[in-house]
């Protein structure tokens, strides 16, 4: 089991291949309504099965829950949810105990665990184990919607060097909130999603996988959350950002390219409008000093390629000492990314929903 949150606390068990996987949700409010019909949709999205450019294992996902609701209501206790794993092809990992896979986790966990861990279908490690964290972001986030007045959208920013606008070139109304928030591939420009999925076909055609980046937006969020130091906004974020298997980096507003600017570029001048205190320009994405402006807050989530790929690669035989060849087989994403969008929502809800 693994545990995040302090205000909200979930903890994720089971594994890819187990007979189930589930979270435990601790610091609910009682008598919340839950919108189930919208947990679904999330889930959907995140889903496995859906589309040639991902892999075509296809699970159900179907949320049972066990406790801390009836009828739909939270009760105030602790939530417990699991979803049954139906689908699985342990047989195509059985080679995995003593040839680790490139790119994957099994060598640290056999270090971790003396080997005696369950690593078919990349274990608690693997991208499954994100299903749960997305019904569970989405019931934070329908609290903070209804508390708060709190949206949280996000869009896939870049797939194989392909890149999408930006949110800093888009005013994000009403129409791009509902475009994006029910898209499973959501990407502001129609155009470029075409040309994404041709650099996943390439990949596939190469039997290779490829990369990317999602950015997300947190609207109306209250100013002045967050604090120095430790306490600061984005650490939380970042902090539940790594959580995702396969994220290798957050950046927040302009990140890494404001430190290609001088600063009186990077600089976000502040102005009055309507009495209300804003800046020009978001370059460091609605945090200040680790503490909100009122601005939107802006982040990028890169990911890794898959590294389950098809080549033949470079690896060892734990038990013969030996260097060894592996040809990975199963059933994997050529590019996670086309499902990452309602998993990074769904982190940042967690995140938020501890922040305020």
């Amino acid at each position: 089991m693994s545990s995040w949150g302090d205000k909200v606390k979930i903890t994720v068990h089971g594994a890819s291949h187990a007979k189930e996987i589930g979270v435990n949700i601790e610091g609910l409010p009682r008598d919340f309504e839950l919108d189930f019909n919208a947990i679904l949709t999330q889930m959907e999205r995140r889903a496995p099965g859906r589309s040639h450019v991902a892999t075509p294992r296809k699970e159900p996902d179907f949320p049972i829950i066990l406790e801390g609701a009836k009828d739909n209501i939270t009760t105030g206790e602790t939530l417990k949810m699991v979803i049954k794993n139906t689908n699985q092809h342990s047989k195509d990992y059985s080679s995995l105990r003593v040839c680790p896979r490139p790119g994957h986790a099994d060598y640290t966990a056999h270090l971790k665990y003396n080997g005696e861990l369950d690593m078919s279908g990349g274990g608690p490690f693997s991208g499954r184990m994100m299903a749960p964290v997305v019904f569970a972001g989405e019931i934070c986030r329908q609290i903070l919607n209804k508390e708060y007045g709190i949206d949280i959208v996000s869009h896939i920013a870049e797939i194989g060097g392909v890149a999408d606008n930006s949110f800093a070139q888009t005013n994000i109304d009403d129409d791009v909130y509902k475009k994006l928030k029910y898209d499973s591939f959501p990407t502001l420009s129609t155009d470029l999603k075409g040309k994404m999925i041709e650099a996943i076909e390439d990949a596939i055609k190469d039997k290779d996988s490829v990369g990317g980046i999602v950015e997300c937006a947190v609207l109306n969020m209250p100013k002045g959350v967050g604090g120095p130091i430790f306490d600061g906004v984005e650490s939380v974020i970042a902090s539940a950002m790594f959580s995702i298997p396969a994220c290798k980096g957050v950046e927040f507003g302009r990140g890494f390219e404001s430190c290609k600017l001088r600063g009186s570029q990077n600089n976000d001048e502040f102005c009055f409008d309507n009495g209300e205190v804003i800046t020009r320009t978001n370059n460091c994405g609605g945090i200040l000093g680790g503490i909100t402006n009122g601005m939107p807050l802006t982040f990028r989530v890169g990911f890794k390629p898959t590294p389950s790929i098809s080549r033949p690669q470079n690896t060892v035989n734990l038990e013969t000492k030996e260097n060894t060849v592996i040809e990975i087989v199963g059933r994997h994403d050529p590019c996670i990314v086309t499902r990452c969008a309602p998993i990074v929502e769904a982190m940042a809800a967690i995140a938020i929903i501890n922040l305020l």
